[in-house]
């Protein structure tokens, strides 16, 4: 007769041999930790409380988290991308955390919206925001200069003008009049960033001089939408040049990723909140697979930290099951695909401290030296596998050599 599984038989009478014969995958099960931690005493070091009391829920998965991250996405053949959303830099998240896993190798690509780089150049200037209360009265706030970001407090005409002065000067520069992808872009003006920490007396407070003295290359995926667009915006009605092309960054980032996997190594992502950074990052691989139809399979490690949740839509195909879906995530790597839901602002010192604490430096992949190589073997891999296309130096070559119509017209 067949036994119902749904149905718990008593086996309290039975000996321990025949209690693991009917219960075969009992010691499996039960092969995790006991949970029994030792009481804290203030003497441990933030990754011992890690390690021996982040034993369930949320905490267990920034645990874990932790672990990937440091263990199996700090490896030396991982490239390791990081995608930043949510005001971070204003709440000092840039100088405490994303600076520090940038000069240690363990950031080598970022995907940032454009509001955090902003925010970022007032540290350079030396025009620190403030903490505040997010109890304000805001009708007074604005009687008195100041603009809050939730319980942040910044100077609106020494601070937020000031920045954006400076913006524009730089921007009306002769190495700024043309079209550009943002990865070039902030390099150039993360050279000038660099130059306003030094003149300020600083060192290692912002995120763009950062990543301008790695080489790690830093995209905005909504350029416009940040007041670094606005200024953009601003002196493209003076007749400046300045262009940002969206194009230049998918293709730049995608060919990142395929060079990651085609030099033998493997693709990590670090989410860190949500929004159009985390879409950006995780769509070159559906590029490289459904776009330009390029056999791939995923990204190899996935850690996000987020306080979206599923159900609303606001982790559209952003969970690692679902993102299998659309070939963001090889479906053989799920177990090394970890979402912590978790305020950002807790979670990423954390995650940066365990880092920093239980891996040795990387060397500089310098990516941002190496867009250009990459995006060429993009391409050629693009035409090897689309072979119907033509390459557009063989359609140029091609036009050539054929005469045009106003040169037969001119013999006539």
């Amino acid at each position: 007769m067949k036994r119902d599984h749904r149905i718990r038989e008593d086996l309290s009478d039975l000996p321990d041999w025949m209690k693991q014969k009917q219960c075969p995958h009992k010691a499996k099960y039960l092969s995790g930790k006991p949970i029994c931690p030792k009481g804290i005493t203030g003497k441990e070091t933030i990754s011992e409380v890690m390690e021996e009391t982040f034993m369930a829920y949320n905490a267990a998965r920034l645990k874990e988290g932790c672990r990937l991250f440091t263990e199996k996405m700090l490896a030396p053949d991982v490239v390791v991308g990081m995608s930043l959303a949510g005001a971070l830099t204003p709440a000092g998240l840039g100088s405490a955390a994303v600076i520090p896993l940038i000069n240690a190798g363990f950031v080598d690509w970022i995907v940032s919206t454009g509001a955090n780089m902003y925010h970022d150049l007032h540290f350079a200037l030396g025009k620190m925001p403030h903490v505040g209360t997010h109890l304000a009265d805001d009708a007074d706030l604005r009687k008195n200069d100041i603009v809050r970001i939730y319980d942040i407090f910044l100077d609106y005409s020494d601070n937020l003008m000031y920045t954006d002065e400076n913006l524009r000067q730089i921007f009306r520069r002769p190495e700024f009049q043309k079209e550009m992808g943002t990865a070039e872009f902030y390099h150039l003006l993360g050279r000038f960033v660099d130059v306003w920490e030094k003149e300020n007396g600083l060192k290692n407070v912002s995120v763009l001089a950062a990543a301008y003295r790695a080489g790690v290359p830093v995209y905005t995926s909504s350029p416009g939408d940040s007041t670094i667009g606005m200024n953009i915006a601003g002196v493209e009605l003076e007749g400046n040049k300045l262009r940002i092309n969206p194009s230049v960054d998918v293709n730049e980032t995608t060919a990142i990723v395929l060079q990651a996997k085609r030099s033998g190594g493997k693709s990590a992502v670090f989410l860190v909140g949500g929004g159009s950074p985390k879409n950006f990052m995780l769509q070159t691989e559906p590029q490289i697979q459904e776009v330009l139809r390029i056999k791939e399979m995923g990204h190899d490690y996935f850690v996000q930290i987020t306080n979206a949740r599923p159900d609303t839509g606001g982790l559209s195909v952003a969970t690692p099951h679902e993102a299998v879906s659309w070939g963001k995530i090889d479906p053989d790597k799920l177990p090394d695909a970890i979402v912590c839901y978790l305020d950002v602002t807790v979670a990423l010192p954390l995650v940066t401290h365990y880092a920093m604490a239980n891996h040795k430096k990387r060397n500089l992949k310098r990516l941002y030296s190496r867009r250009e190589e990459y995006l060429q073997n993009l391409v050629r891999e693009y035409f090897t596998h689309n072979k119907h296309l033509t390459p557009p130096d063989a359609q140029s070559q091609t036009c050539e050599k054929r005469p045009s119509k106003n040169k037969v017209t001119a013999k006539l």
